[in-house]
């Protein structure tokens, strides 16, 4: 099987563990920091224009009225404050323009005093009407994020951290800060067969990609269990989203399609023997840990190793899942060495389709060679972390990440 490295001239992140904090906290987020001193600060605008109106109206002659200030405040805490603040700022900006009107007793030639208590008035309680509809909104925004987090989980259980004498962890990050659910997945099972992994990505959005993603994932959890070989789970897979197609109208079945790889772990060493059934017979990479992989369409995994890294890319690309309509040929299951101390990154193009502001995509294996990292934890947090670097923050597309290693003192 062919294999291509990363780049040896790629920066490497330095975030190695030798490099690393030992105190274990995590980084400042600036930004993060930046945007809560503002929201802070913002919160005092209606505070600031009240006082802003008693100045002005006491600094300025009997006859000059100074309304804008006090109408603003009870505008502003309507965005900014709580129901009750809103209130407690109507109530103050009308009052005091209604006790200033008196002291003065007299007003501008064009207004009487009354006018222009109601109108402060009147634009007070049109704030707390606004506040009132905002903070339901707000409310009922909340709740709606609770029952796409609730979906999501039932849709995309975590997986466990340990099975089969290895550790896992896993990431989801959706491109929107508000979404919950996208077309992304991952699943870890452990089976007679050894540990099988799945992670892969939906094409579309929404409500839709869910209903595929709950085919794919189900249909998993059932073929792993069942199937000998990994090309016998992703023709289950397969037929899967073929019947769910059937059942859809239009051209929906050859647009639900679904990019995967799928990752074995024996759970003994392998040992020459004949062709695989349902597949071709595998390269077999020695007697120590294996990795058996089948790759459909999706980029492929990379594979860190004493600071190397290399991309683990199929020796003939094979179509998605859900699409072998337009060609019906056996999986090739490739297999490569998985000795201790390596660490398997899988992850959806949303990581390696990231930019920069340059238009240069994330290269993971690039990225991460010549670094080390003490577990699946720590490589998840660095490729979180240094693919926002990369891109400045944004994110277009969901990313799911699942990184695998061999399970050893240090992380029990």
């Amino acid at each position: 099987m062919e294999r291509r490295t990363g780049r040896g001239t790629s920066r490497p992140t330095g975030r190695s563990r030798d490099r690393e904090d030992e105190s274990g906290t995590e980084p400042t987020d600036g930004y993060e920091d930046s945007v809560g001193r503002l929201r802070r600060l913002a919160r005092l605008l209606p505070a600031a224009l009240f006082a802003l109106g008693l100045v002005l109206e006491l600094a300025t002659p009997p006859g000059v009225t100074v309304s804008a200030p006090f109408a603003a405040t009870p505008l502003a805490a309507a965005a900014l404050l709580s129901f009750r603040a809103t209130v407690v700022a109507g109530v103050a900006s009308s009052g005091t323009v209604a006790l200033l009107t008196w002291l003065h007793d007299e007003v501008g030639p064009d207004i009487e005093p009354e006018a222009r208590s109601i109108t402060i008035a009147t634009v007070s309680a049109l704030a707390v009407g606004v506040n009132y509809v905002l903070r339901r909104s707000g409310e009922q925004l909340a709740s709606a994020r609770v029952v796409a987090e609730a979906v999501q989980l039932a849709v995309l259980p975590t997986p466990p951290t340990r099975a089969g004498g290895l550790v896992f962890a896993t990431r989801y990050r959706a491109a929107q800060t508000d979404a919950r659910i996208g077309g992304d997945f991952y699943a870890v099972e452990e089976t007679p067969y050894g540990v099988r992994l799945l992670l892969g990505d939906v094409r579309g959005k929404g409500l839709g990609a869910v209903e595929a993603v709950v085919i794919v994932v189900g249909a998993f959890r059932e073929a792993a269990e069942q199937e000998e070989t990994l090309a016998g789970v992703a023709a289950r897979l397969d037929r899967a989203l073929q019947r769910e197609g059937r059942r859809q109208l239009g051209t929906a079945r050859f647009e639900g399609f679904t990019t995967a790889v799928l990752v074995e772990i024996p759970a003994h060493p392998p040992h020459p023997g004949p062709a695989t059934p349902g597949g071709t017979a595998p390269q077999h990479a020695g007697s120590g840990p294996v990795l058996r992989l089948v790759n459909r369409g999706h980029p492929g995994p990379v594979l860190l190793h004493q600071g190397r890294t290399t991309l683990l890319e199929p020796d003939e690309p094979a179509l998605p899942l859900g699409m072998t309509e337009l060609g019906v040929w056996p999986d090739e299951i490739d297999e490569v060495p998985f000795p201790a101390g390596s660490q398997l990154l899988l992850y959806t193009d949303g990581l390696s389709e990231a930019r920069n502001a340059h238009g240069v995509f994330y290269d993971p294996a690039g990225r991460l060679s010549r670094s080390y990292f003490a577990d699946p934890e720590e490589l998840l947090e660095t490729v979180l972390i240094d693919v926002a670097d990369h891109t400045g923050g944004e994110a277009v597309d969901d990313m799911a990440l699942l990184a695998v290693a061999h399970e050893t003192r240090q992380s029990t």
